[in-house]
């Protein structure tokens, strides 16, 4: 473990070098260990891949403080659970709403009912959320599906995309610039300011993707659009 300021209001916490479910879970303790501990002046605490980024007021405390603070702290006890749930997320990977699946399939020697399968099949463990808001970063995925980011970014792309790069997956909650492939579609919501928290998800989650067809996808949109969806969860134990 190695502390350091990384900002005049934010120092970091980081416990390895690599996307590892273990090292995960240790981010996530610590991040349940300082948030419990309400440490005075610290404002936000963000976990990341393998470190934990802890923000504070500098008018309220001091960098030293916060550091020193954080290493009595997670060198006394870093076993917290952090409270999880496992969400059912349906997706349609027909081609209408999987502007990439035809020729990821191609370029990773798949049918598109493989790539559908070995995508759909994981229950993926949220390692954090960054770039947009409530955008989770989804791993592990199947190897017989890692692929580098597109060279060409496309500047635009569509709200509830399921996409894939390197060893993750994730979905966009809103339409944004993006370079990873595109495999299919969800029309769930994942961030809404009206609802505590905003986003759907939180670090620690696990996500399973439920293939739905394009009738399925609409009817459940449809429902979404009226707030009469159910999206199935359930609480698990990390």
């Amino acid at each position: 473990m190695k502390i350091s300021a990384c900002s005049d209001s934010a120092i970091i916490v980081e416990f390895g070098d690599k996307i590892d479910r273990d090292l995960s879970s240790l981010v996530l303790s610590a991040a349940t260990t300082v948030s419990n501990a309400q440490l005075s002046g610290v404002t936000e605490i963000v976990p990341t891949f393998c470190s934990l980024m802890v923000q504070y007021d500098p008018l309220t405390t001091t960098s030293a403080e916060v550091m020193a603070q954080i290493k009595s702290l997670l060198n006394t006890t870093n076993d917290h659970k952090t409270p999880a749930r496992k969400w059912s997320i349906p997706v349609c990977y027909e081609e209408k709403f999987a502007t990439d699946i035809t020729e990821v399939a191609a370029t990773t020697g798949q049918t598109i009912e493989q790539v559908v399968k070995l995508h759909s099949e994981v229950s993926y463990h949220v390692y954090m959320l960054g770039f947009l808001p409530g955008f989770p970063y989804l791993g592990d995925l199947a190897k017989a599906l890692h692929l580098p980011r597109r060279t060409n970014p496309r500047t635009r792309v569509p709200k509830g995309s399921i996409s894939i790069a390197t060893s993750l997956t994730s979905i966009y909650p809103f339409e944004s610039p993006g370079g990873w492939h595109l495999i299919g579609t969800t029309p769930v919501e994942l961030f809404d300011l009206t609802k505590t928290p905003p986003a759907l998800f939180a670090p620690g989650d696990q996500i399973k993707f439920e293939p739905v067809s394009g009738a399925e996808f609409i009817a459940i949109s449809n429902q979404v659009a009226v707030g009469k969806f159910a999206l199935k969860s359930i609480e698990i134990t990390p």
